[in-house]
């Protein structure tokens, strides 16, 4: 009995120290799970993170790489030119198509291409037999109511002086003299028709409307001529006036008091290297473009050897009353445009075209005279393929321009 009891305490302080064990082991395994649960969430959170790192580091470098990078440098003030050199084109003082007034076909032509004409000289005939026929008849016509108005007249003069003897009555006077009035004018109709055939058939000659050179010819023999200018066809001839040219050019806002008429100016071609040509501002349209801030002005110059010719390109330099300041750039800044010389400038991030006009070429450097500050940002070596609007970033700020 005494050792039943022994282990009967036995088993019973065996028992709470089995449960405690347990708990612990329970405890430690529950502490490992979220010890677990927290290393993982930290791995898939690190993981997240890191790749919304990356993803705005990409997009980052992105934009940034989609944004041109561009190297700038700022103009150098100059002192004004004496002159400013504007470009042009030389036209002929009168140029003007020939188109024929007559339709038929073309029965000889008398003068080419490059031939010299005088006012009046006979370039071509066209054949027009129908209007000649035509012409005939309307001759016949005439003839026809000149003889009724002879007898119109006769008849009428007759029963007025039989009216005189009372031997007709008056109604029969009235209508042979109205009758000799309605064939005075048949004959007028007939001889206004008439005159419009023989200009129509005078225009079978085609004349030069002045004196110049023919600049083209657009017909041969035989060829089908139609009369006027909106008919199918093309113009017969092309004319031009070049004993004096004229060159227009655009001269800017702060030039324009040097584009008076009067001004005296000279002209340079390419392809007359050392030659000056002399002219004269002749006028000017007396108001500014908006859109290009410039004065529209005309120069004649004379071409009596005719060794100038018309749609040349030609440099025109006029000469300044005063000394206005000027900005030079290096020439690596210009940007050659289908619609002209342009610049590219940085502003408020963006890129601008600017258009521009050239004064004194130096060479490595050129002076402008229109469209650029001091103060203003210009792209060096800009792209061609750079737009107005384009966002850029400056990658270095460049020393003013020398």
């Amino acid at each position: 009995m005494q050792v039943e009891q022994q282990q009967s305490e036995t088993t019973q302080t065996a028992e709470p120290t089995e449960k405690k064990r347990t708990g612990v082991r329970l405890g430690g395994l529950l502490a490992l799970l979220v010890v677990v649960a927290a290393v993982f969430a930290f791995v898939i959170f690190s993981g997240i993170t890191s790749r919304l790192r990356a993803d705005n580091a990409l997009k980052t470098e992105t934009n940034e790489l989609a944004v041109l990078a561009v190297s700038v440098i700022t103009p150098t003030v100059t002192p004004g030119a004496e002159e400013i050199a504007l470009p042009g084109n030389m036209q002929a003082f009168i140029d003007t198509p020939v188109w024929a007034r007559s339709s038929g076909y073309l029965k000889a032509w008398y003068v080419d291409i490059g031939g010299r004409v005088k006012q009046g000289q006979l370039l071509a005939e066209i054949e027009t037999p129908e209007v000649d026929q035509q012409l005939l008849q309307a001759r016949a016509q005439l003839q026809t109511a000149e003889a009724n108005l002879k007898l119109s007249e006769v008849t009428a003069d007759r029963y007025t002086e039989l009216f005189k003897t009372d031997s007709v009555a008056k109604q029969d006077v009235d209508n042979a003299v109205q009758g000799e009035a309605a064939k005075k004018a048949d004959v007028a109709s007939a001889q206004a028709n008439v005159s419009r055939l023989e200009q129509l058939v005078s225009y079978e000659k085609v004349d030069s409307p002045f004196s110049g050179i023919l600049t083209a010819r657009n017909i041969d023999i035989g060829s089908l001529v139609n009369q006027g200018a909106n008919t199918p066809g093309k113009e017969l001839f092309h004319v031009a006036s070049i004993d004096v040219l004229r060159v227009y050019v655009s001269v800017p806002e702060m030039y324009s008091q040097a584009a008076k008429p009067g001004v005296q100016a000279y002209l340079t071609l390419t392809e007359f290297p050392g030659r000056k040509f002399l002219g004269q501002v002749v006028r000017n349209a007396n108001a500014i473009d908006q859109s290009s801030r410039t004065l529209l002005v005309e120069v004649d110059v004379r071409n009596p050897t005719g060794e100038l010719l018309p749609g040349s390109y030609v440099t025109v330099h006029l000469k300044l009353p005063s000394n206005i300041p000027a900005v030079t750039v290096p020439s690596n800044t210009l940007l050659f445009r289908s619609e002209g010389l342009r610049v590219v400038r940085v502003k408020e991030g963006k890129a601008e075209l600017v258009p521009v006009i050239m004064g004194r070429d130096f060479g490595d450097t050129v002076e402008l005279v229109s469209g650029i500050q001091r103060d203003d940002k210009v792209v060096v070596n800009p792209s061609d393929s750079i737009t107005d609007g384009q966002k850029v970033a400056i990658a270095g700020q460049g020393k003013r321009g020398s």
